[in-house]
């Protein structure tokens, strides 16, 4: 099997006589805060190719712990490793030459103490050359997002629904319907940012806390499933493209590549069994 495409921004990186293209900077997208600046646009990535489509259009590229259902089918991202995320995020970031490229945290790789949040956030970053990490989690990891900004790590947070905690929310429904629940969305939110978060993802609550978490943190807040007000907004790329037939209700679907795709194969497959493919054009034959 061949391809006809290269990854150029990874080309220009392995020649040391090209210098390296201008990606967007932690410091240029913390300052996009507020009502008067662009709203920032985040889509996941996982592979090298996905990359370099959705580059040019978007501010962050996140290498999502997504992967775990979107690729490799697993039920929750509870199982992914540090080794998938590590592969994934370098993919991502040979190919792609713009964005800013954020690799999500796996499922035990920094709970257990700051140090250890270290070990394996100063690992993604020398492996895959991506600029941030992400982690979920609020006031209680508030001393570990210090911890990894004051050593050079960015951090992103990541409140509301947090998908790893799926057990012990008990599922992926909307959080913040009690006002005891809304409350510590908001505190989590406030005490993610002052540990010096340079953004924070706020995954499916009731509107009015994004807004009250937006309007509350120096940070640009990054919504899903939250509100338009929020200073950016994310989606999972595959989702968004419609390559799955369920989606959560946050999602738009601005294409239907599952249905496409289906059509393609469906066509190829027809021309194989009645021998039209493949024809003289795609032949190889002897010189006469």
């Amino acid at each position: 099997m061949s391809t006809t495409s290269s990854i150029e921004g990874g080309a220009r990186r392995a020649d040391p006589a090209s210098p390296p293209p201008k990606r967007l900077t932690v410091p240029a997208l913390r300052a996009r805060k507020g009502a008067d600046a662009e709203p920032l646009v985040m889509i996941t990535a996982y592979t090298a190719r996905m990359a370099q489509l959705l580059d040019p259009h978007c501010d962050m590229l996140l290498v999502g712990d997504s992967l775990a259902q979107v690729i490799y089918g697993l039920p929750s991202t509870v199982p992914v490793t540090l080794e998938m995320m590590a592969a994934h995020g370098a993919a991502v970031v040979r190919g792609s030459a713009h964005a800013l490229v954020a690799i999500d945290m796996p499922f035990g790789s920094y709970e257990a103490s700051p140090a250890q949040a270290f070990e394996s956030a100063a690992r993604l970053l020398k492996e895959t050359g991506a600029a941030a990490v992400k982690l979920e989690g609020g006031e209680a990891m508030a001393p570990t997002v210090r911890f990894l900004t004051e050593r050079g790590i960015p951090v992103i947070g990541h409140i509301g629904l947090t998908p790893q905690a799926v057990n012990l929310l008990g599922g992926y429904g909307a959080r913040g319907r009690s006002e005891a629940e809304a409350a510590k969305i908001v505190a989590d939110g406030v005490a993610i940012a002052e540990a010096g978060a340079f953004m924070v993802v706020i995954e499916g609550v009731l509107e009015p806390i994004a807004i009250a978490v937006t309007d509350r943190i120096a940070c640009p807040t990054i919504g899903i499933g939250a509100s338009a007000q929020c200073d950016g907004q994310v989606l999972v790329g595959e989702d968004m493209l419609g390559l799955f037939d369920r989606t959560a209700r946050f999602v738009k679907r601005y294409e239907d590549l599952a249905g496409r795709i289906s059509a393609a194969v469906e066509a190829y497959a027809g021309e194989v069994r009645s021998r039209a493919f493949p024809n003289a054009e795609h032949l190889y034959q002897p010189r006469v």
